[in-house]
């Protein structure tokens, strides 16, 4: 069974340490509440940070909560050469060897030495349907989108399975600039090679070395 998978575009945004947001905007303060996101328990805050690297700032990227163990910016490639932070590919969380940056608040400002993300592209899901799907849990498939004109296929999309999860594909601004012209996008997990997911990387590698599956 195919299911179709809602696309969202993540743009850039900061998660954020009780500790760090104390410092950021004072003793005591709590992030507010703005507007519930897709993701079950995840919201957008009422507060906002500015991002300064080496040769760009970013002003009132803005903060989602619930409060995480250890801050963490997410920005895109292109962010990142404005900003001239080097652009590192990672799962969410994934942070160790990861480049900082400078976070500026109402209250004072903080310099990160990792935390700076260009996040994985991935599908949140929940075990039925990694089940339903065939896929488990930090899998790299392919998804073929449906959108007006600019259908693409993208690789090395990580699987991320909880109970908690509600299905959905999660891209950021430039990847969502390449295909999307619909209101709603969505995709379908694509099976390679006798109906299995497949690291695409192993693939071209193996087209270099005149492998053909």
């Amino acid at each position: 069974m195919l299911y179709k998978i809602p696309i969202e575009t993540s743009a850039r945004h900061i998660h954020v340490s009780k500790e760090d947001f104390e410092k950021l905007f004072g003793p005591g303060r709590e992030l507010t509440f703005k507007k519930e996101l897709s993701q079950p328990g995840q919201f957008l805050s009422g507060e906002s940070l500015m991002v300064k690297g080496p040769r760009g700032t970013f002003e009132r990227v803005s903060i989602l909560g619930p409060f995480r163990n250890e801050t963490q910016v997410e920005l895109s490639l292109t962010d990142t050469r404005y900003t001239g932070i080097e652009g590192v590919i990672r799962q969410s969380g994934h942070t160790k060897g990861t480049p900082g940056c400078e976070l500026i608040g109402e209250y004072g400002s903080i310099t990160l030495d990792h935390g700076v993300i260009v996040a994985k592209r991935h599908i949140h899901m929940t075990p039925e349907e990694s089940l339903q799907m065939g896929v488990r849990d930090n899998d790299n498939v392919c998804v073929i989108t449906k959108s007006f004109e600019r259908a693409m296929i993208f690789a090395d999309v990580v699987v991320r399975v909880h109970p908690d999860f509600r299905l959905a594909m999660h891209v950021d601004t430039d990847e969502a600039n390449a295909f999307s012209g619909d209101d709603n996008p969505y995709g379908m997990i694509v099976k390679l090679f006798d109906n299995r997911s497949y690291d695409m990387t192993m693939w071209m590698d193996e087209l270099e070395q005149g492998i053909y599956r």
